[in-house]
Parts: C-alpha cells; structure tokens; sequence
C-alpha cells in the first residue's frame, strides 16, 4: 500500500519565527503532537509537543518569548506520497520517530503519516515492529 493511501491530508506547518507559545495552542487545538517547520518554501525542521517540554520549559527561558527555531528539531526526515507503507515503517524504525512529514513528487508538503495512520492500515506484525523499535530507550 502506498503512503497517500493512508496519510493525513492537509498538513499545517509554521515558521521558524513563530512563537512557541502560538505553536502549543495550534497543537491543542488540532489536537497534533508535531508540527513541520517550512521557510522559504522548503521543510528545515519538526516540532514535538517533547521538544516544547523538553527544550522550551528548561533552563529558565521564557516560554513567551521563544521562537520555534530555539527548541525545534533541525534537519528533516520525511517520506514520498508513492513510497511503500513498509518503506516508511523501516525509516520511523531506523529513525527511532513517530512521524513523518509527506512530500509529493514536485516535493510539496501533503501530509503527514502517523503511527496511528500505519496501525489501522499495516498488519499487526509490522505495526507492533515499528510501536517496538520506536518505544525502545532512546541510546
């Protein structure tokens, strides 16, 4: 099965000047654990419901004042609309993610894919391999 079968459609994503704080109240409101992060029309990064907590509520800082870039995760990891379920599943196992932003062939954000998504369209075996590979102490 191919991932446009069975992403989310319509993804948002923000910049990397947007406030930390407009991030967690999308998140909430869409009721999303992660939001890509687009400027100059390109994916330069990810936010997690984790890096808010964990990079956005330490050390002090002013959870009003921060950016996204202040505490997204740089570097992008994303799959292809005509890429394979189990080529997505092996790169979230190999990653070690959750989720995965999809980009279409003229490398348009489209989607994302959850491990939700995979759960209700991958047998059992392959979805309870990846809910393994990813829950697994991070090294």
């Amino acid at each position: 099965m191919r991932i446009e079968n069975v992403m989310h459609e319509g993804v948002k994503w923000v910049s990397p000047d947007t406030l930390v704080a407009d991030v967690a109240a999308l998140m909430k409101k869409e009721d999303i654990g992660a939001v890509p992060i687009g400027e100059n029309d390109r994916l330069v990064g990810m936010i997690t419901d984790r890096d808010l907590v964990t990079r956005g509520m330490t050390d002090g800082a002013d959870a009003r004042k921060l950016k996204v870039r202040d505490v997204m995760t740089k570097g992008i990891v994303y799959c292809r609309t005509d890429q394979s379920i189990e080529d997505a599943i092996h790169l979230m196992e190999d990653k070690k993610i959750r989720r995965l932003p999809v980009i279409d062939k003229d490398k348009r954000l489209v989607g994302m894919l959850s491990m939700g998504d995979i759960s209700h369209h991958a047998s059992r075996e392959m979805s309870g391999q990846l809910v393994h590979a990813v829950a697994a102490p991070h090294g």
